[in-house]
């Protein structure tokens, strides 16, 4: 699967492509592997706060909500990962949001 991620900073706007290279269902949770700027392993699941994001190889993780819900999980998920990786897995998770049973 295919997405595109912005990033508007005032009048500059930034547009890159992610790919969902894989996708697995564990049942409690989700391995998600997403290919842009750079390959990101995430692990997604839910807790009983919400849901969780955990990128390993990043020694990254944080509390999201539901996957629709893009604002609040770039706002969380660049602050543990930078600007560009957070946007980009904030626009995977929710582009796959159908297929994500949280």
């Amino acid at each position: 699967m295919v997405f595109e991620c912005i990033n508007k900073e005032g009048k500059k706007v930034e547009r890159w492509k992610g790919h969902i290279s894989s996708f697995e269902d564990y049942g409690t949770h989700y391995e998600i592997r997403i290919v842009s700027r750079s390959s990101i392993l995430v692990l997604f699941g839910k807790t009983t706060q919400g849901a969780f994001g955990c990128m390993p190889d990043f020694g990254a993780g944080c509390h999201l909500v539901n996957p629709r819900d893009k604002f609040w999980n770039t706002e969380k998920l660049t602050r543990v990962l930078g600007k560009v990786d957070g946007i980009t897995v904030a626009t995977a998770l929710y582009s796959i949001a159908d297929k994500l049973k949280i």
